[in-house]
């Protein structure tokens, strides 16, 4: 489903929208603060931004799909750092003042008026083939969990231990680059619990107790995040019932699984009769948000995106950018989870807890 019309609010955030809903979780300035001056946030997350643009000139000089990438990488730099730079000196300048969806939006522009399309697609497409040679048997190790509780912990685990896989963050560009990722040592080795914020025993309590009809969720990156993480959680969600709903971006953005990207993965792990390892797919369904940040703001996503969801009584936005960075507080008329890696400083210290740490946010929405 591609998106042809204007974008549209996400229908199952609570009403009205334009009065209650705020995309960005942490508050960058105050209305008390002076609006020709930056605040500390502000400065702080504008040099967390500055220090992630050598990772992102390194993609982008060796980029084969542009040319001579190597002169427009460097053109990239001195053009978001001095974009940056006008938002510390001015902080309305750029459309400002900044938060995490302008920060990410004028990185995202300056990239693509210089012909970068996709950055990190060599990256991405290598991390997706490792990643779907190990799906089966990331499938066999939790199915053969029989108790229902553990056999959900481990599937959270796995979506925690897929989304370390994350080149937005300077530090986790850097560790990869050096080290490459494995998942299962990942898996044994988040923060013991309990984590920042910590519902999982609510959930698997509630998981035994109750089915979801449909259930939206928002994926975040490719490799082994979608494919060894949340791919594994829809599918225990279908051989329970329940629709799934994938919404991946529209347009590539850092190593984000874009709707055409995610759509051929499925296409290879489904078999000749529509199942996945098993499971009935059919109830499977894809669709393009309409986003081209890692970071979302729901009252803008695809009208088709808007019309799946409508009905579905679970919605899940998964990784940092779209479940803690936004929409962490975001309230839905319908049950929903907010998980992902607290992978920045910043994010930590912001919400008391550590570097790498988890966020697993359940919240019931009981119906009169």
């Amino acid at each position: 489903m591609e998106p042809c019309s204007p974008l549209v609010p996400f229908p199952l955030l609570t009403t009205p929208v334009e009065s209650t809903y705020r995309p960005c979780t942490i508050p960058y300035r105050f209305p008390s603060d002076d609006t020709r001056k930056a605040t500390p946030t502000e400065l702080e997350w504008i040099e967390l931004f500055r220090k992630s643009i050598p990772s992102f000139r390194k993609r982008a000089a060796e980029d084969t799909s542009v040319e001579n990438a190597a002169e427009k990488a460097e053109k990239f730099d001195q053009r978001y750092t001095q974009l940056l730079g006008g938002l510390k000196t001015d902080p309305e300048s750029h459309g400002g003042p900044p938060d995490c969806i302008l920060l990410c939006r004028l990185r995202e522009q300056v990239l693509r008026e210089l012909g970068f399309e996709d950055i990190f697609k060599k990256v991405k497409d290598d991390e997706n083939a490792k990643a779907i040679a190990l799906f089966e048997d990331v499938v066999r190790l939790n199915d053969a969990i029989e108790d229902e509780g553990k056999r959900v912990e481990s599937l959270i685990r796995g979506i925690f231990a897929g989304n370390i896989f994350d080149l937005g963050s300077a530090q986790l560009a850097e560790m990869f680059a050096r080290d490459g990722m494995s998942f299962m040592a990942t898996c044994e080795s988040l923060v013991p619990r309990p984590w920042v914020i910590d519902d999982l025993d609510i959930f698997k309590h509630k998981w035994s107790r109750k089915s979801w009809k449909k259930a939206v969720i928002f994926v975040d990156n490719s490799g082994a995040d979608v494919i060894l993480g949340i791919l594994p959680f829809a599918r225990e969600l279908l051989r329970r019932g329940t629709q799934v709903v994938l919404a991946a971006n529209d347009l590539p953005s850092i190593n984000d699984i874009t709707y055409h990207e995610l759509l051929d993965i499925i296409s290879k792990l489904k078999d000749e009769d529509g199942c996945i390892l098993g499971v009935n797919a059919s109830g499977l369904l894809i669709a393009n948000s309409g986003n081209d940040l890692p970071v979302i703001d729901l009252s803008a996503v695809s009208p088709e995106l808007a019309y799946l969801a409508n009905d579905a009584d679970l919605v899940m936005l998964e990784g940092m950018g779209r479940g803690i960075e936004t929409n962490l507080y975001a309230q839905f008329r319908c049950d929903s989870l907010k998980i992902g890696m607290v992978k920045h400083p910043e994010v930590a210290q912001f919400l008391g807890g550590r570097l790498y740490d988890c966020v697993f946010k359940y919240t019931e929405v009981i119906l009169s």
